[in-house]
């Protein structure tokens, strides 16, 4: 289904709602750039570092499109994938492509800042740390770096701002045009920057590796970035 949630006036802030849930794949296709190929880059990274019989996370599962896309080429015995949303409306997505594919993968609706995580060899989060507040975001980071083994990795995808003002602006624009070029028109681009005012809160790229170290990983660095959209790797 074709995302026209913007095409009419707004009467609240972003939220994963039924609404946005219909309509997420077509929206993540057509508003992050690159987003094929800075999934396939997670795959082949996690697919490097999963051991037998362990977990993968995926946080702000959405729809599953990330954990069914890493299904396919798991070659490791007992693995499990757990994918955590506080949305039910994309859970309810995510298991129609389930069913469809007649997938293993595990769903849990819940807060990913309280889940009770098990030990895992990786974790994902694309586009999600974004949607949760700067107080708690390290506590967050913190979990996933103490339910991770030794080695074990944390691969994340967010937007980020530049530290330069003008610089900033220049990158903004880019990006509206590539949304133009998408079929979004200037009131759906617009509209949907005025809903995610105060909703999603980007850092610098500095800022989220200084994070991820700051919160025990040994490393981290940006593995994809085009313009204000970039994936981290932190290895525990």
């Amino acid at each position: 289904m074709k995302d026209k949630v913007f095409a009419k006036p707004i009467e609240k802030q972003f939220e994963f709602d039924e609404e946005v849930a219909a309509v997420f794949d077509d929206m993540l296709s057509r508003s992050v750039p690159y987003y094929k190929e800075a999934q396939e880059i997670a795959k082949h990274f996690i697919c490097k570092h999963i051991k037998e019989d362990s977990i993968i996370y995926d946080l702000g599962c959405s729809t599953a499109s990330t954990l069914l896309n890493i299904e396919r080429e798991i070659d490791k015995k007992g693995v499990r994938l757990i994918g955590i949303d506080n949305s039910k409306a994309m859970l309810e997505q995510a298991k129609k492509k389930i069913d469809i594919f007649n997938s293993k993968i595990e769903l849990y609706e819940g807060d990913i800042l309280e889940f009770k995580y098990e030990e895992a060899s990786a974790f994902i989060s694309n586009y999600t740390l974004q949607f949760i507040r700067p107080l708690v975001r390290e506590k967050l980071i913190k979990k996933i770096c103490e339910s991770l083994h030794i080695s074990g990795i944390f691969i994340f995808s967010e937007k980020v701002i530049s530290e330069h003002k003008l610089l900033n602006k220049e990158m903004i624009d880019y990006y509206y045009e590539f949304k133009k070029e998408q079929g979004y028109s200037q009131y759906e681009i617009m509209q949907k920057r005025e809903a995610l005012e105060n909703v999603l809160i980007p850092y610098t790229e500095s800022e989220n590796i200084k994070m991820a170290l700051g919160c025990g990983f040994s490393h981290c660095e940006t593995i994809f970035r085009w313009n204000n959209f970039a994936t981290f790797i932190a290895i525990k």
